[in-house]
């Protein structure tokens, strides 16, 4: 097993690069990837970097020379062979060349297209411009990057024993946590982990003492690069990024209303079973439920990714019943700021009444709370969103008022014709 606390302390990035493969991203970024290569490869986008914790000064912890070197390097990396057949051969959920052939020759021959990077007020302005395959890449690894240059900074005069005490300490925390784990009867758990995870070698490491704490409640990582190395199932469906672009793109309110529907009739063409999962919440979740078409009942199962969770699943069960459909027979995925205490509630609150499933992220990947003075490796909300399609600002509403994005003239307009009335604010930790 790797000594992380020694390769920490030699500040050796170059065998330690922050990114070190084009896979080393969550699973739904390559699935909707092959989506967009398919139906919408010409669209322009812009992506940009967002700081939702304002009293975090990236800036002013986090080196330029630094950044800018760990960026340039993602831009050299290609897939390899070894990648590329994993890519190719291996099953999916299930299924065989879930990547079809044309998508794959693209993908082999793919180079990120390049950012513009800036300082202004303590925080750093990323973006990336160009054809949305290409932009939407560069999420996954510029979160990685910035979320492990700001660890780095944190630790970079830390002594070589005071790094063994505090990775035995945060090993410690999260295999008491583990240990808790295995008490919940009938327990599903993925490592959704790696957007803001505090190194690759952090959240590998995490990987591993899942499988070895939990055996087969233990159903995978979102990280391609990791589920390849340690032969576990790669897991992931779709993300909001889908639809809010392609509400960007409507031409007129009818067309908007329309357009996360028409995102999960592209995804329905492409796949089945447990990849049909149906992410309601990008303009409100009972708004979405209540005109959905009557096809999407059919699907596998709803993934609850923000507001209270509870409420959610309460809401997806109502609306499959509704519809005639048994909700014993659906999959709910938690995965919005999931910790032991909220995962041991909701599978005891929904057992029996759906099949539950986790996707825990952040808190596993990066619960260093109280190791470090100041608490300042604590995790913060760092994310990196399409903010526009072919000129258009895109909008993101929420079940959480405090995750909404977009000019407040679009939200407002996004608010009517999708109905969105009152919200309640939760706070948004990571």
């Amino acid at each position: 097993m790797v000594d992380i606390a020694t390769r920490v302390h030699n500040h050796k990035w170059k065998i330690d690069p922050i990114v070190r493969s084009l896979i080393d991203t969550d699973f739904y970024k390559l699935l909707m990837c092959q989506s967009v290569f398919r139906n919408k490869p010409d669209t322009n986008v812009t992506f940009s970097l967002i700081n939702r914790t304002k009293r975090i000064r990236l800036a002013d912890l986090v080196d330029e020379g630094e950044l800018r070197e760990q960026l340039d390097h993602i831009r050299t990396l290609r897939l390899s062979r070894g990648e590329s057949t994993w890519l190719r051969g291996n099953t999916f959920y299930g299924k065989r060349q879930m990547f079809r052939p044309d998508f794959m020759e693209w993908f082999e021959g793919l180079r990120l297209p390049p950012y513009h990077l800036e300082k202004r007020d303590g925080q750093y302005e990323l973006t990336f411009e160009g054809k949305w395959p290409e932009v939407m890449m560069w999420e996954i690894p510029a979160l990685a990057v910035l979320m492990e240059l700001r660890g780095r900074a944190v630790l970079a005069d830390m002594g070589k024993f005071e790094l063994q005490v505090l990775y035995a300490r945060a090993m410690t925390k999260l295999w008491e946590k583990i240990e808790r784990l295995r008490q919940v009867q009938g327990l599903r758990i993925a490592d959704f982990g790696t957007r803001r995870r505090h190194s690759f070698l952090w959240q590998d490491w995490c990987v591993q003492a899942m499988q070895e704490g939990l055996g087969g409640a233990f159903a995978g990582t979102s990280n391609c690069l990791i589920a390849m190395r340690r032969e576990v199932e790669a897991i992931g469906t779709n993300a909001h990024e889908l639809p809010m672009v392609y509400s960007a793109l409507a031409e007129s309110d009818a067309d908007l209303a329309q357009a996360p529907y028409q995102v999960l009739a592209d995804w329905h063409e492409e796949h089945d079973g447990n990849l049909r999962i149906i992410l309601p919440d990008t303009y409100g979740t009972k708004g979405f439920l209540a005109r959905a078409p009557e096809w999407l009942a059919k699907w596998t199962g709803i993934r609850i990714d923000s507001g209270d969770p509870a409420t959610g699943a309460e809401t997806a069960i109502k609306w499959w019943q509704d519809r005639g459909e048994d909700p014993r027979q659906k999959l709910v995925i938690f995965s919005d700021g999931l910790d032991v205490e909220i995962i041991e509630r909701l599978q005891k609150q929904f057992t029996g009444r759906v099949k539950v499933s986790f996707g825990w992220g952040t808190m596993l990947t990066n619960d260093f709370r109280g190791l470090v003075a100041d608490d300042a490796l604590a995790p913060f909300s760092l994310v990196c969103k399409a903010i526009s399609a072919n000129g258009r600002p895109t909008v993101k509403l929420s079940d959480n008022p405090n995750k909404a994005m977009g000019p407040a003239s679009e939200i407002a307009r996004y608010k009517r014709v999708f109905g969105v009335g009152e919200q309640s604010a939760m706070d948004v930790i990571v």
